[in-house]
């Protein structure tokens, strides 16, 4: 029998992160899925969470996603019932969404035994469409027809109503990325992390107090404000069929301002300083054909940029040292964001020490 010690080692989360094997996965899941035999599951991709290809024996095409043990169950469900509810708002839109499928027994995820505890898993329909890296102006204003399709079906989805105007059910209560989400958690995170009395933590402090202001004068100014992917950088939303997109990853989204939901396109990665401008106004002509994004949405879209960052270092500071070691995340890592931040006009206003 096992000893009371091993016993107490059996109950205790002892990684961070793990990988889990793949026929770990197959045995655990296939049953709970009306599916019919996997012919392969395969270690696709890691990222926050674990990506795994699928594929069933009559052709089925899957992609199986492990949420970090971080992850809250309650975001899990959202995310997943949002999915579900965009089918029929997205049908004959630019937009699609790749749904969950649900389990044998009705669930859209299930639990998994893991090392560092419990893994929610869910299995998506993998989307149909090529990579698009959104280099020319043609594929940027069809790349913003697709994203205001999707936010104007979840404006109709948060407001109760369906495309065809009748009533439906709202979606359940999700906590808005605000100020607080935005930049006052991760300044919690990142002084935690990097200690309340380091050097650099003083221009931190001002360069998040800043940005507040920043955004909350803009934000005054009566943004459009509403249901946001939350991370629509391009490459969550760029498989491509004709001039529709599909959107996957939806795993921030929550309420917010549409501004800096689309900040992050405007600031995605691959793409020349030159064609910033030109490849945005494109995007912005496209979007502006379907719902409205204002002057002062405009406007703002430079300070939520701003802000995405700060949150970013924030969700580094929380996760990258459990995962790819502190090494990789000390001084040379905290010298790059100040050094990004201090380029900025609310960094360089920051960087001005206040009298005594």
């Amino acid at each position: 029998m096992p000893s009371s010690y091993s016993k107490k080692i059996q109950q205790e989360n002892i990684a961070s992160r793990s990988i889990l094997r793949s026929a770990y996965l197959e045995r655990q899941l296939q049953p709970l899925y009306d599916l019919g035999p996997w012919s392969e599951c395969r270690y696709w991709l890691r990222g926050l969470n674990d990506t795994y290809r699928v594929r069933t024996a009559d052709g089925g095409a899957y992609m199986l996603r492990v949420y970090r043990a971080e992850a809250l169950e309650e975001e899990i469900a959202f995310e997943l019932e949002l999915l579900e509810r965009l089918q029929s708002e997205l049908s004959g839109t630019a937009a699609e969404a790749s749904p969950a499928v649900r389990l044998s027994d009705g669930r859209l995820y299930s639990a998994l035994q893991a090392p560092e505890g419990i893994r929610f898993a869910a299995l998506f329909q993998e989307a149909d469409g090529t990579e698009d890296p959104l280099q020319s102006e043609e594929a940027c204003r069809a790349f913003g027809l697709s994203a205001a399709a999707l936010h104007a079906a979840m404006d109709r989805l948060s407001a109760g109503t369906r495309a065809d105007g009748a009533s439906g059910k709202p979606l359940p209560p999700r906590a808005p990325a605000d100020l607080d989400m935005l930049l006052r958690c991760p300044l919690r995170i990142v002084l935690g992390y990097i200690g309340e009395d380091h050097p650099e933590a003083p221009f931190l402090r001002r360069y998040a107090q800043g940005l507040e202001m920043a955004a909350a004068e803009a934000a005054a100014n009566g943004l459009d404000f509403g249901l946001c992917h939350g991370d629509m950088h391009g490459n969550n939303n760029a498989l491509r069929q004709a001039d529709r997109f599909a959107h996957f990853d939806f795993e921030f989204a929550a309420p917010g301002w549409r501004a800096w939901d689309l900040a992050q396109v405007k600031n995605r990665k691959r793409q020349a300083a030159e064609q910033i401008e030109p490849l945005w106004q494109a995007f912005l002509a496209g979007y502006r054909s379907i719902r409205p994004f204002t002057e002062a949405d405009e406007a703002a879209v430079g300070t939520f940029a701003l802000v995405r960052r700060f949150w970013t270092m924030g969700l580094d500071a929380e996760l990258a040292p459990m995962w790819d070691g502190a090494l990789d995340f000390g001084e040379d890592w905290l010298a790059g964001f100040v050094e990004e931040f201090r380029r900025s006009e609310v960094g360089q206003d920051a960087a001005v020490i206040p009298e005594a």
